[in-house]
């Protein structure tokens, strides 16, 4: 089984830090999304741990054998991987069944364990039946999944997927987003995904490592992500959430804490250690309409009609920025006076 190691891993390109001191550790068999914004350095990472690129300091071990440390470093071809690039990487000239075949003729497999190894990739992607068939003739879904038979051939333990379905339309990602589910679930590979669709990576992941700016800033299950980010980066990025300022009153007992907002004391969930500036982390679901005498006091800025719900923009009173999305069956005007109910909400420290 193909586990993954980083300790301490940075590439820097110049002056600039593509990766800055990034440390992870995946278990053999997890599905891993690394998710973030353009130019944040997932991809590069991706790389390093293929051997593509070569890091200006840290260590890389695979399988518990060391790729990449000081003036050691294991070339991508002996690194025994499977990786599935978003262009899919496919000869227009080859069949598919010799598109699949590629890899293991560079591994001198024999002819007969060569079939063998072809048969059952393409069966396991559902392309048996198109084996003799050029790239040109398949749609994008079927060469997504030719340029994964090439890659499971290989019976690599550990898959690396860079933006794999980035070339599809909706539907298609929807049903390949299910085919990697059954794959790896099939195989027991360790797969390491670079994406920065979030809906997509939590579809995918048991496990999401958020970078930003070239570093890690949380590691998490996709429900651990969500419910209690752990800067604003990660709030912000994750479900879009709103940020709004609080005071803490308390700090955190048993993860739970005291804020106050808009002149109302809530409870909140956090980790905060001290009292002082912070930030809620709320989102559609945590908010709603009440006419309680504790609800928040608010107005409407705008109300959007979504089938069967409304989605109103409210804007919190005197608190800056405090501008959030409320959903709801009600329909107010814009600058109707409403109160608001905040259930479960996260609080972070300011600056966190």
């Amino acid at each position: 089984m193909g586990g993954l190691e980083l300790d301490e891993v940075t590439k820097a390109f110049g002056a600039s830090r593509a990766v800055d001191d990034v440390s992870l550790v995946v278990d053999p068999g997890a599905f891993v999304a690394l998710l973030g914004p353009s130019g944040c350095g997932k991809t590069t990472l991706l790389r390093l741990v293929a051997g593509l690129e070569r890091p200006s300091a840290g260590r890389i071990a695979i399988a518990g054998r060391v790729v990449a440390e000081g003036g050691r470093f294991v070339e991508a071809e002996e690194r025994g991987l499977g990786m599935v690039f978003q262009s899919y990487a496919l000869w227009p000239h080859m069949s598919v069944a010799d598109n699949v075949a590629f890899g293991l003729k560079v591994r001198r497999l024999p002819a007969e364990k060569r079939r063998r190894r072809i048969a059952d990739a393409l069966a396991m992607v559902g392309l048996s039946e198109l084996a003799d068939r050029r790239p040109a003739q398949l749609s994008g879904g079927q060469r997504q999944r030719v340029a994964l038979a090439r890659c499971l051939a290989l019976e690599p333990p550990l898959v690396l997927l860079d933006e794999p379905l980035a070339n599809l339309d909706a539907h298609l990602r929807e049903t390949m987003q299910r085919e990697f589910r059954r794959l790896h679930r099939e195989t027991g590979a360790t797969f390491v995904i670079v994406t920065h669709d979030q809906a997509e990576a939590m579809a995918l992941a048991d496990t999401i490592a958020v970078m930003h700016e070239g570093r890690l800033q949380q590691v998490a299950t996709p429900h651990g992500l969500y419910s209690a980010p752990a800067t604003e980066m990660v709030a912000r990025f994750i479900g879009r959430g709103a940020l709004v300022p609080v005071a803490i009153l308390e700090p955190a007992r048993d993860g739970r804490l005291t804020v106050s907002l808009a002149g109302r004391t809530l409870p909140a969930r956090g980790a905060a250690t001290v009292p002082g500036p912070g930030r809620l982390v709320l989102r559609a679901e945590t908010l709603a309409l009440s006419d309680a005498a504790d609800a928040i006091p608010a107005r409407v800025v705008d109300a959007v009609y979504r089938g069967g719900f409304h989605t109103l923009e409210i804007a919190i009173d005197g608190v800056e920025g405090g501008l959030v999305q409320v959903q709801s069956r009600e329909a107010p005007a814009p600058g109707d006076r409403v109160g608001l109910a905040i259930t479960d909400p996260w609080a972070l420290p300011a600056g966190g």
